[in-house]
């Protein structure tokens, strides 16, 4: 391990500089979520007054699968439509997080209703499934329109799962994903038209109504509008790209009036540049240094077709961008001792809070040899502008990878369990360290991470 430790105060912009630590709506939100999947269900059984027989269970237990179905869908496009008071006060892992498991949910409750209400309809009718399933596609109204929403959002689910999304491109998954949008207005009508919910109730097909008006308000503004008034007004495009380590390159973009993105270090924005053939897809890269009136930098690694092309991008290249998102930010701290911790490209947001934080600052870089170092000289320049200390920690000369342990993490930070702790990093090494963390004493609420590995 090498260690770089600057021993003057750091200067006083850094030191004095206050956090206001913004407390997360996580609680109340999920409170809401369930609250309305709790009205959904009450609505139903407003409406039933009585179940007989078995074709009248299966029934009532389809219908209880579609609605809540029907809401969670208006749930999933919501988790999508990048709302800041959700990925800035939750966390857009989080946030990513939920908007799994909702899909997981859907899926489910999607099967269940399809697989009760045509078992149901046809012990009703006294006729075979597969007969039932053909006169209800063919013959009830707006069917042929859900049944395609159903297919689709089959298909988005079976490609997001972790199995196949592992062995496909996230351009692929990513336009398979926006689908969701399609299955949900194609399957939206018939909730209406066939629901016994909404028959002749004008103020649950109202609430409906607005359930599905408001989300999609919020899909409009937020991932449409929104996008569109910022890259009009900042006019982005890159600057210069530059060779950090092998295989890692900094991209400096340029622009007008860049402070009102009020863009904070840890953040990211989603970036599609309109050129070498990169304009197809929105990746995520967060900010590696602290954002200028005129500029941002990003930093990359090579892992897949889009950042392998970003070595080739040319100054003047128009920049499309999204954002800023994210919440591994000051804001998350709640002392003046933090200890950051970052595995090979998982240098960039923390590379920003490191010039940013104030109080004692500690970064651990792990990263497999010297060569590696993205951003190596930029630190330990901060280090001694700061007073602050990193340490390396890279492979042995067999290549052997020294592990992260409570003891190594006490030796390294003597007084570890009184710090903020950011991680960032791959998934794997980031769940190794937060049970390294735990076992030395660090408490839950001062770990702080983000992971879109999913």
């Amino acid at each position: 391990m090498t260690t770089v430790d600057a021993g003057r105060a750091a200067p006083p912009r850094t030191r004095n500089r206050a956090r206001t630590r913004r407390p997360s709506v996580a609680g109340p939100v999920l409170t809401v979520l369930w609250a309305g999947a709790a009205a959904v269900v009450w609505l139903w059984w407003a409406d039933t007054r009585s179940v007989v027989g078995t074709a009248g269970w299966l029934t009532g237990a389809g219908r209880i699968a579609g609605l809540l179905c029907g809401y969670a869908c208006a749930v999933l496009v919501a988790l999508m439509a990048r709302v800041p008071l959700l990925e800035e006060r939750i966390g857009s892992d989080r946030v990513a997080r939920w908007h799994a498991m909702a899909g997981r949910y859907t899926v489910c409750l999607l099967l269940a209703h399809v697989v009760l209400i045509l078992t149901g309809y046809a012990a009703q009718d006294g006729e075979a499934v597969w007969h039932e399933t053909v006169t209800v596609v063919l013959d009830y109204p707006d069917m042929l329109k859900a049944t395609a929403g159903t297919v689709i959002l089959l298909v988005v689910g079976v490609t997001s799962a972790r199995a196949v999304r592992g062995r496909t491109t996230h351009e692929f998954w990513y336009y398979v994903h926006l689908l969701t949008y399609a299955a949900v207005f194609l399957a939206f009508w018939h909730q209406l038209t066939l629901g016994e919910q909404f028959s002749g109730d004008r103020a649950a097909t109202a609430l409906w109504y607005a359930l599905y008006v408001g989300v999609a308000a919020l899909v409009v503004w937020f991932r449409i509008l929104s996008p569109v008034r910022l890259n009009r007004r900042h006019r982005l495009r890159v600057d210069s790209v530059h060779k950090e380590a092998p295989g890692v390159y900094s991209v400096v973009v340029r622009g007008r009036h860049l402070e009102e993105l009020r863009a904070r270090p840890g953040q990211f924005f989603r970036w599609r540049f309109l050129g070498e053939g990169l304009g197809w897809a929105s990746t995520p890269y967060s900010l590696s240094a602290p954002p200028r009136p005129d500029r941002l930098r990003i930093t990359v690694k090579a892992l897949g077709d889009h950042s392998a092309a970003v070595p080739l991008l040319r100054p003047g290249t128009r920049v499309w961008a999204e954002g800023p998102y994210g919440s591994l930010t000051a804001d998350r701290a709640t002392g003046h001792r933090t200890l950051l911790i970052a595995a090979g490209v998982g240098i960039t947001p923390l590379r920003a809070l490191f010039e940013t934080l104030p109080g004692e600052v500690t970064l651990l870089y792990r990263a497999r040899t010297a060569a590696d170092l993205a951003l190596g000289g930029e630190l330990e320049a901060i280090a001694r502008w700061r007073g602050g200390r990193v340490l390396y920690l890279l492979n042995g000369q067999r290549e052997e990878r020294p592990g992260i342990t409570a003891d190594s993490l006490r030796a390294a930070c003597p007084a570890v369990a009184d710090h903020d702790v950011y991680v960032c990093g791959p998934h794997g090494f980031a769940q190794d360290v937060y049970r390294a963390l735990r076992a030395a004493g660090v408490p839950d609420r001062r770990i702080h991470h983000e992971s879109f590995d999913l």
